[in-house]
């Protein structure tokens, strides 16, 4: 019998304009984006977004059991994500808030840069640890929530809310995961005490899954901005080494309560680190603790023959990771499988349509598939 997980928080309609073939890669948005410039484009890649969508769906299509819980409005974008879920048989947890919008995301993936968001959060902003129903967590044995910095009741009142959630769900001897988003500094988010809220929440957390520059700029800001600094308005993660910028992170990290940190590194690869904690895991999981404890390692990219975008990678990642730790897989396994599905996911404008079970992947791997 397979072990079951919910995946809960963030859900959204993503909205990619897609640029012709052949339009040239630039290393500044200016270069191709400027006032008063008329730009063709080829007809939109229209899918849903957010954690829920591309990690749960992920974890489905990876051959995982996995439940959904996300909010969504009664609109047009609403009954989008209704239908693209019901196509894939898990559209049956999701939850209506009659007084928001549906969320949607603009996803601009110029050649050549990392993707720019235009976000409208929704009905993301009220959810809350009462909608997450007892029936649903009651036979599941991890639980993973996306985008709490991006999820207005997540990070008010100092994470209050983020904190009840993570200690019902751990009281109940369930596994628990979490990922990020990036904060917008000029918002309500960018004004939260993210190091105090993560002080609270992670000693809750069994799975830390953030991206590099996310939990960066939370715990480190001025590592952030110098790397910032050096990437000269690049991508920072090619800037990171491994030793002065990766280690001292995760290390931050465990020091604050998580179990284990994946730090999604980009392009270059990722990172897992493993506090010797590892035997307090959630029960249900039947974690077998002892390969774990302790454990660190940098897995590489896995090379792919073009790059559309990498929209969802980091939730495809996470997706691997999390089904292969269901699959009672190593560390060393489930770093590689959550490498690769990075990769798969960047073949594709979506978080899903290029990823495969995971028996097919290891095919994959074995076969040869060559890392940077």
């Amino acid at each position: 019998m397979k072990k079951k997980a919910v995946v809960a928080g963030h859900i959204c309609i993503d909205i990619t304009p897609v640029f012709p073939e052949g339009t040239r890669s630039v290393s500044a948005v200016g270069e191709l984006l400027q006032p008063g410039k008329l730009l063709t484009m080829d007809k939109p890649h229209i899918s849903t977004g957010g954690a829920v969508a591309n990690t749960g769906l992920g974890m489905k299509i990876l051959g995982a059991d996995v439940k959904l819980l996300g909010k969504i409005g009664r609109d047009e974008f609403g009954r989008m994500v209704q239908d693209i879920l019901n196509l894939h048989g898990v559209g049956d947890s999701l939850l209506v808030d009659e007084g928001s919008v549906t969320s949607y995301s603009i996803v601009l993936a110029l050649p050549g840069i990392d993707r720019i968001f235009l976000h409208c959060p929704g009905a993301n902003d009220s959810f809350c640890s009462k909608d997450i129903p007892a029936e649903l967590l009651s036979d599941s044995c991890l639980f993973h929530f996306g985008y709490p910095p991006i999820m207005r009741r997540m990070f008010e009142e100092d994470g209050k809310y983020l904190l009840e959630l993570y200690q019902r769900v751990r009281g109940m001897g369930i596994a628990t995961s979490m990922d990020l988003a990036a904060v917008d500094a000029g918002g309500a988010s960018g004004k939260a005490d993210w190091e105090k809220i993560l002080e609270r929440v992670l000693p809750y957390v069994d799975f830390f899954t953030p991206s590099f520059e996310e939990i960066c700029f939370m715990l480190d800001r001025p590592r952030y901005e110098r790397l910032s600094k050096k990437a000269g308005g690049g991508d920072l993660t090619l800037a990171l080494d491994l030793q002065e910028d990766i280690l001292p992170i995760a290390d931050r990290c465990l020091e604050l309560g998580a179990r284990v940190v994946l730090l999604k590194c980009g392009a270059p690869g990722m990172y897992l680190k493993c506090s010797k904690r590892c035997g307090e895991i959630g029960e249900r999981l039947g974690f077998s603790a002892s390969a774990w404890n302790g454990f660190s390692a940098f897995e590489k990219s896995f090379r792919i023959d073009r790059v559309l975008s990498g929209n969802g990678a980091g939730d495809a990642s996470i997706a691997a990771f999390l089904s292969s730790i269901l699959k009672g897989a190593g560390p060393s396994e489930a770093l590689e499988m959550a490498a690769a599905a990075g990769a798969l996911c960047c073949s594709a404008y979506d978080a899903v349509s290029g990823l495969m079970p995971l028996a097919e992947i290891r095919k994959k791997i074995d076969a040869g598939w060559e890392k940077y």
